[in-house]
């Protein structure tokens, strides 16, 4: 035998966990089916949230008024500032949407719903696709998992959604292209990761879960074959990930005392949100919207358990690998997926909590996946009878998931059951004080929500939203000075809050302080050119406001 021909039998042993594969016509037929079926059962499980109003940050994802003409649309694309985070094909989405709905809720929750069903249903076509066992049962998981509720049933995390949709067709889209070679298939490939960048930063993570995919199927990567179409990936994400690192930082407000952590300190931060997710998603019990703050110190010797452990069990799938690659390749990719968000690098939420469940979205799909694969091999191994109580079995676990996705979503009913239920497994979320008093404030009960304020305020003294709110509290008393003194306290911890600069503004206008107050004006407009109440006061204060 040549060399040529003990190369393809090298290869051929080789690919033992995965190999090209390209379903006929029937089984893309039956694919179909079984995305309906997806549908129908996640519609059933997510019901009760289909009715649940916008919550915390909706109102700064469903389109602002000033960006719902075709002006507005492309301000989205040109204009860095005009939305939260430059996610223009998100932001586009959610235009697109206001145009056939408006402000109706049930549009926005069904259109997650359904992208949460094509999600699962191309989970299954890439599992079946790489010939990974028990890809359906994968993919029901995945469906029905309650730690997916605060993506499914949350308007905002339409991010999650749609961007895991195109992370996944990109994915198919590569693994056609490393099967046939084909340009077109890298080219449709790559624009799918373009567009699932322009909707949230974590797709940058699928460079490096392709590898991670390709090495799992081969038992090796070739630096030509694997690695070269990859780099520009590489750096298309890693240029996103910058430039959602400066919004983070800059526009949102991750920085300051809050998040001045050394490097071994981040390590064991990394350790502990790694162990988090992994036991939420292997017993998800008392899933919160805000869950506990952790404190974060020097590194003393129980914390120091969790990297250690990490490692210790990435080291033990390192072993196994001889055996079995797939231990290795699920915690590498969940790891990697869960990379942007394990404190090495600043992200707004962990103001609140470093650890939020819509985070692991995309990377649970590496344990689910590994796990569903692992029960499938064991299942074929029984004989008839424990086969069959094994398949019952699987089935039960589905209802039990289904029916606490079910019940999970009834947190999300309305904002203020959601903060209710929240703060009452979580009695330190200042998050939730600060906005159930906006209720009380609504309903007339001004000392309840002063009560509220000054409650989040003791939790948390640096609250800059709590400092905001009270001083728009004390403004409409007319406790004018203790107003002016809450926004300047508000606005050293956060000066690029454009809100509390106006609001500020306002605050020393009432006091006859107009000089003053203008200035305050042009400087939220600086930071935001368009936020409306900025420029209207500055007319209001006989100022011509900048264009």
């Amino acid at each position: 035998m040549g060399k040529r021909g003990r190369r393809k039998q090298g290869a051929s042993r080789i690919a033992t966990e995965g190999a090209p594969h390209r379903e006929p016509r029937a089984a893309r037929a039956d694919g179909l089916g079984w995305l309906l079926a997806l549908v129908a059962v996640v519609l059933i499980a997510y019901w009760p949230a289909l009715d649940g109003g916008f919550l915390w940050d909706d109102d700064a994802h469903v389109t602002r008024p000033e960006l719902r003409s075709l002006a507005g649309l492309w301000r989205i694309w040109t204009d860095v500032g005009a939305t939260q985070q430059y996610y223009p094909l998100l932001h586009s989405a959610f235009w697109l949407e206001h145009q056939l709905w408006g402000n109706a809720v049930l549009g926005y929750h069904l259109v997650n719903v359904v992208l949460h069903a094509a999600c699962a249903w191309l989970l299954l076509l890439g599992l079946r696709r790489l010939q990974v066992r028990g890809a359906l049962f994968a993919a029901a998981i995945f469906a029905l998992h309650p730690v997916q509720v605060e993506s499914v049933a949350w308007i905002s995390e339409q991010k999650n959604t749609l961007s895991l949709l195109l992370y996944l067709a990109a994915l198919l889209a590569y693994l056609r292209f490393d099967e046939e070679r084909r340009p077109r298939d890298y080219l449709l490939a790559s624009a799918l990761f373009l567009f699932g960048l322009l909707t949230k930063t974590v797709v940058a993570t699928l460079s490096g879960a392709m590898l991670v995919i390709l090495w799992w199927r081969r038992g090796r990567l070739e630096p030509r074959r694997d690695v070269l179409p990859l780099v520009p990936w590489f750096a298309v994400g890693a240029a996103f990930g910058l430039v959602t690192a400066w919004f983070e930082r800059r526009l949102l407000g991750a920085e300051g005392a809050a998040f001045a952590f050394t490097l071994a300190e981040r390590c064991v931060l990394a350790g502990r949100v790694v162990w988090f997710y992994a036991c939420k998603l292997v017993w998800p019990a008392d899933l919160s919207f805000v869950y506990p703050r952790w404190e974060v110190s020097a590194p003393a010797w129980p914390a120091v358990l969790y990297p250690l452990t990490a490692v210790a069990a990435v080291g033990a799938a390192l072993v196994a690998a001889r055996r079995s690659r797939t231990p290795l390749a699920a915690a590498l990719f969940y790891v990697g997926s869960l990379f942007p968000v394990l404190g090495f690098v600043n992200v707004y939420p962990f103001v609140f909590s470093f650890v939020a469940d819509h985070f692991q979205y995309l990377a649970s799909l590496g344990p689910i996946a590994a796990l569903a694969g692992g029960a499938a091999v064991l299942l074929q191994r029984q004989d008839g009878v424990r086969r069959r109580v094994g398949e019952v079995m699987g089935v039960a676990l589905l209802v039990v998931l289904g029916a606490l996705t079910w019940q999970q979503c009834h947190d999300y009913t309305d904002a203020r059951t959601l903060y209710e239920r929240t703060l009452a497994r979580n009695p330190g979320c200042y998050l939730c004080l600060n906005n159930l008093a906006s209720f009380a404030l609504a309903a007339g009960d001004t000392e309840a929500a002063a009560a509220r304020y000054r409650e989040a305020l003791r939790i948390k003294p640096d609250s800059v939203e709590a400092l905001s709110n009270l001083g728009n509290l004390q403004l409409q008393a007319g406790a004018v000075q203790q107003a002016i003194d809450s926004y300047e306290s508000a606005l050293r911890l956060a000066p690029n809050n454009v809100v509390t600069r106006t609001n500020y503004g306002i605050a020393l206008y009432t006091a006859g302080r107009a000089a003053e107050a203008r200035a305050q004006y042009e400087a939220a407009l600086r930071i935001m050119p368009d936020y409306q109440p900025a420029r209207r006061s500055l007319e209001l204060a006989g100022a011509s406001a900048p264009r």
